[in-house]
Formats: C-alpha cells, sequence, structure tokens
C-alpha cells in the first residue's frame, strides 16, 4: 500500500470527525486475520505500518516456551470470564468452544531481549491489503458514524426536537426525519386525534435512544409533560431567560393542561407572561398542540390557595386541608360544581395531579347537609354520634374530616389534644381547628385558630 492511500485515510479520519490512526489500527487488525488464513502462517503475529514506504508488514512473534504457556492461560482465563459475563447478561448458556488458536495473547510486557521477531510478509500481501483497504474502511467508516451518532442523541434526551414527518398512518408508527437518523414515533406516544401529514413539520420529546446493528434508534413522544414546558420557554422570553419559572405540569395529553407558574423578580406577572399581548403566546402553543386547552396556574405555597387556583376555571368558595392526609376538602357554589370536576373529572384530576393534594370537591348544598348530618346526627339518647370530627372550625362550621376510630376527633394534631377536654356548658368555647376559605371569586385563604376551650384546673372553674 503507497503512502497516497496512507494520506487518505487519514483525510477521511478528519472529514468524518473518526478518531486519529483509528482506521490505520482496523487495517492492521483485518489484515492480520488475512494473513492468519494464508498456508504456513505463524502462530504469533503482527501487522505494522512502515512509516518509510507506508506499507504494511507482517512479523512472527516467537516467545520462549513457559512465557508462552503463561501468556496462553491468562488469555484464556479472559476469554471464560468474558463468556460467563455475556452469559450472565443474556440468561443464555453459551456452548462455545475455546481453542489455543483463537486466543488473542498479550505480549506487550514481555521483555524484548526475549521476542524474536521476523518479517515474514507474503509476496502478494500489497495486494491483499488494497482489497482489504476498501472493506475495513467503509466498515469502520459506518461503525464510527454510527457511535457518534448515538453519543450525540443519548446525551439529548428529554429535549425538544423538530423533524418532518416521513411516514404516517392513523394506526402506525410515524417515521421523523430529525436530519441525521430517522425518529420513530410510536403509537403509544401520539396523541389521540392527532394526525401527521407527510412532510409535516412536527415537535416532539426525545425519550429514549437505542443502540442497534443498523444505526441509533431514537424515540420520540408527543404525550410527554417536558414537550409544553419547552414550548412555553421558546415563547415565552421571562422563562428563557429565568424570570419566570414552570414548578409544575399535569397534563391529559389532547384535552387539557394546567401549568403552575412562578416569578422570580419583583414587577413580573408570570401569568401575564405566558399569556402574552391578547393572548398571542398561549395560542402558539395551543397550535401546536393542535387545539389543546391549557390552563396558567400561579404556583402558591400555601397549599389552601394552590388548590383553589388549580381548580380554575371554577370559583371556589372554602379549601379545607388535612397536612397530614394531604386530603383537601374543596367547596364550591351549586353551578360551579360540575365545571369544577371536568367532563369525566378531567379538571379534579389534573388538579390533583398538579398540587399533589387528593382534592374532594363538594357543593354548598353537600357541604352544608353534612355539616347537620354531624351535629344533628345523634342516637335515640340523644347523645352524639356522628362519626365526624367534634372540633369546631373558626368560622363556626364542623370539622369535615372523619374522627379517628374510638375518639371524638380527627387526625389533626391541633383536634386530637382536644380529646378529653370538655367545655363547660354555656361557655361558648370552641375547639380549636385550622381552616382554609376562600371568597367567591377569590382564593382561598387559611383561618388561623381562633379559640381554644380553657380546661379546668383542680380547684378552678373555667374561665367564661
Amino acid at each position: 500500500m503507497s503512502r497516497e492511500i496512507i494520506e487518505a485515510v487519514k483525510t477521511i479520519e478528519r472529514e468524518k470527525g473518526i478518531e486519529e490512526n483509528t482506521l490505520i489500527h482496523a487495517l492492521e487488525d483485518a489484515l492480520l486475520a488475512a494473513y492468519k488464513k494464508t498456508p504456513g502462517a505463524s502462530r504469533h503475529a503482527t501487522v505494522e505500518l512502515d512509516p518509510d514506504d507506508g506499507e504494511f508488514r507482517v512479523f512472527s512473534i516467537e516467545l520462549p516456551p513457559d512465557v508462552e504457556e503463561r501468556l496462553l492461560d491468562e488469555a484464556r482465563e479472559r476469554t471464560l470470564d468474558e463468556l460467563e459475563r455475556l452469559e450472565i447478561e443474556s440468561g443464555e448458556r453459551s456452548h462455545t468452544l475455546v481453542t489455543d488458536d483463537d486466543l488473542d495473547i498479550d505480549w506487550s510486557d514481555v521483555p524484548e531481549d526475549q521476542v524474536k521477531r521476523e518479517d515474514v510478509t507474503p509476496e502478494n500481501f500489497g495486494r491483499i491489503a488494497a482489497q482489504t483497504a476498501k472493506q475495513v474502511i467503509l466498515q469502520r467508516i459506518r461503525e464510527a458514524e454510527r457511535e457518534m451518532m448515538y453519543e450525540e442523541y443519548v446525551d439529548r434526551v428529554s429535549e425538544v426536537v423538530t423533524g418532518i414527518v416521513q411516514q404516517a398512518g392513523d394506526r402506525n408508527n410515524v417515521l421523523v426525519d430529525l436530519g441525521k437518523v430517522e425518529a420513530l414515533l410510536p403509537r403509544s406516544e401520539q396523541v389521540d386525534g392527532e394526525r401527521y401529514e407527510q412532510g409535516s413539520r412536527i415537535k416532539a420529546v426525545i425519550t429514549e435512544v437505542r443502540s442497534g446493528t443498523k444505526g441509533p434508534q431514537v424515540i420520540l413522544s408527543r404525550r410527554d409533560p417536558e414537550l409544553i414546558k419547552t414550548l412555553f420557554e421558546l415563547e415565552v422570553p421571562e422563562i428563557a431567560d429565568g424570570l419566570v419559572e414552570i414548578r409544575g405540569v399535569a397534563r391529559e395529553p389532547g384535552y387539557r393542561s394546567k401549568i403552575a407558574v412562578e416569578s422570580h423578580a419583583q414587577g413580573v406577572d408570570p401569568v401575564g407572561a405566558c399569556v402574552g399581548p391578547r393572548g398571542s403566546r398561549v395560542r402558539m402553543v395551543v397550535s401546536e398542540l393542535r387545539g389543546e386547552k391549557i390552563d396558567i396556574i400561579p404556583w402558591n405555597t400555601e397549599p389552601a390557595r394552590f388548590v383553589a387556583k388549580a381548580l380554575s376555571p371554577a370559583r371556589v368558595r372554602e379549601v379545607y386541608i388535612d397536612d397530614e392526609t394531604r386530603d383537601a376538602t374543596v367547596v364550591v357554589p351549586d353551578d360551579q360544581l360540575a365545571l369544577a370536576i371536568g367532563k369525566e373529572g378531567l379538571n379534579a384530576r389534573l388538579a390533583a395531579r398538579l398540587t399533589g393534594w387528593k382534592v374532594d370537591i363538594q357543593s354548598d348544598s353537600e357541604f352544608a347537609q353534612a355539616e347537620a348530618d354531624a351535629a344533628y346526627g345523634g342516637g335515640d339518647s340523644g347523645e352524639e354520634f356522628t362519626g365526624r370530627c367534634g372540633a369546631i372550625l373558626s368560622n363556626g362550621k364542623r370539622c369535615p374530616n372523619a374522627a379517628l376510630p374510638g375518639s371524638r376527633f380527627c387526625g389533626v394534631p391541633a383536634h386530637q389534644a382536644l380529646e378529653g377536654q370538655e367545655a363547660p356548658a354555656g361557655d361558648g368555647a370552641q375547639p380549636p381547628a385550622e381552616a382554609a376559605t376562600a371568597n367567591e371569586g377569590d382564593t382561598a385563604v387559611e383561618q388561623e385558630v381562633a379559640a381554644a376551650p380553657a380546661a379546668e384546673e383542680e380547684g378552678e372553674p373555667a374561665a367564661q
């Protein structure tokens, strides 16, 4: 092989971005395999590039018998360990026969004075090298390009990309051209009701990258909540600059989504920034999602206020929270009950997913009836026996939580502290409870503990 071919190989490495001398080493390995197939080939040999004339030469390697036996034992042990590892990974028994001729021994640590080298290059080795070079170069270029594409896309998992639909069908997977690689949009990651026309541009999230024999396989998704986050980042400069942050996303693909946004700069309205002038920004996101409705909710550290806003567009009157069980009882006007629950419970389900609280929605009538049942549901003896917590909230209403077994109060610590305490008749003192209310059309407001009973001390009556 002439020096011109060596220079051509190095040029290909530079143009394709392949690591230097990768193709040269690949040629050496391929030529060594070709040499070992020739009659009378040496048992141990190596192929090296002559820097002077650019030709590949074959050198036989002769080692002392004891050194050769030791190196063969080490190579055999490495091969068996590798086979055991493959068996554990695949879960299948390997029946590979390992012979000494198949072992690649490593004599790099053997002192030079113990190694006998001899040039055994065949006469027609130049023709063999020329034939092998083309095959090896093409194969290694393909492998290197696949590896580079895999490394590029495996670091882009959860990133939103834009591609062109190549092949589409109502019930089939969709192929999307990303430029360097064709990605797959499986049926399970498509949004119900969306149609993907051939040649149209779509945005999707990279959820997985698999390494295959034909190159990396990129899996896309149109259902991932990350799609909404990225679309808002593209449309809202305040989010891209970090002035506004998306704290949470709850999505029912194709129907409705809720996002919670928070402002990190004084004077910046997070909801207004996401909506944009006359709704232009959110309209672009809705258009990309093919008409999916989006509710933008202001993030709040107070659970009652957050839950109340999360049920938007319904108006909430009161919210009662239980920190231990993370239950939120929401009271809405009678005419807002259907809107708060949503079609097939969609609005309530998204609100619970966004806030992380279990939401129980009741109308004013239902809640009032439950309060009446709790207050006047006594037995035949007139003794109250309702199963509801006996604590009275600061707004004068009964706590909506169920009492614990064997107790008159629910699991709220402030309510449990009232166990065994009795207020004298007519003193007007009520057990304290934490409540959160929301005026109609406003956010829920957490109430403070309003009153506490005065326990009777020994020999001293409770304060009147």
